[in-house]
């Protein structure tokens, strides 16, 4: 569910620790007019400019907009990954989101509004399980990356259960998205969005079956969701 390398390998972890903002604040700030406003300030900046330089294409976005608590489900490429799929939709997207990027005030408010929470790295982190379960519950959209951190060409990563595990707690469908390109576009390390085109595929939402699951069951719906990911992902390919 993460999407940013290991914080426990960053020797200013500690301090990032003690000065990040808290995910309470970041849920506070997220839930505000105001931020829903900011939100659709940038996506509209996202589909004006970053748009037409990528020349991005899509299969299946009306996907992206379906009613009540939804889980979004990409491939994870790029940074990129999640501003496009804001671009895409209509509804806000939620995220988790590492906590370096809620240390400076002012980054942190922006993270924030625009639907970010944050979490530690390297342990199970509980309290943002908790606190993705609570915005889902409330009918928000959130963006988990199954494969978790970033991964790199054409073939789909193991997918954790954690993703299942939410959706089984919450009853929230799982909308798989394949996107090819953006690993070209911003690379890791790039300080900029190389022309680069890009294509996105959002499969037909997924569901878990009604009441509790057992960790074989969520082992399968995982497996299943790697199998669609790996469509859309081939698809998206195909588009490029």
């Amino acid at each position: 569910m993460t999407t940013e390398p290991d914080d426990a390998a960053d020797p200013t972890a500690g301090s990032t620790e003690k000065t990040a903002k808290s995910r309470e604040w970041a849920t506070r700030v997220g839930a505000r007019r105001s931020s829903l406003w900011f939100f659709r300030l940038i996506r509209r900046m996202i589909k004006m400019l970053v748009f037409p330089w990528l020349r991005v294409e899509s299969e299946g976005a009306h996907n992206l907009d379906i009613d009540g608590p939804v889980i979004i489900a990409p491939v994870h490429r790029s940074n990129l990954d999640a501003p496009i799929i804001a671009g895409l939709g209509h509804r806000r997207t939620r995220a988790l989101g590492k906590r370096s990027l809620f240390v400076n005030p002012v980054g942190a408010w922006v993270v924030a509004a625009l639907g970010a929470i944050p979490i530690r790295r390297g342990e199970a982190d509980r309290d943002a399980m908790k606190a993705a379960r609570e915005l889902l519950d409330g009918g928000e959209a959130m963006i988990v990356f199954p494969e978790g951190t970033r991964q790199s060409g054409p073939k789909v990563s193991e997918v954790f259960d954690g993703t299942a595990y939410l959706a089984s707690k919450t009853g929230a469908p799982v909308v798989p998205v394949g996107l090819a390109g953006t690993e070209a576009a911003l690379p890791p390390g790039a300080k900029y969005i190389h022309r680069a085109r890009v294509a996105v595929v959002v499969g037909e939402p997924l569901r878990v079956p009604d009441g509790r699951m057992s960790r074989p069951a969520m082992k399968e719906f995982s497996e299943r969701l790697a199998l669609e990911l790996q469509a859309a992902l081939d698809r998206a390919n195909e588009m490029i």
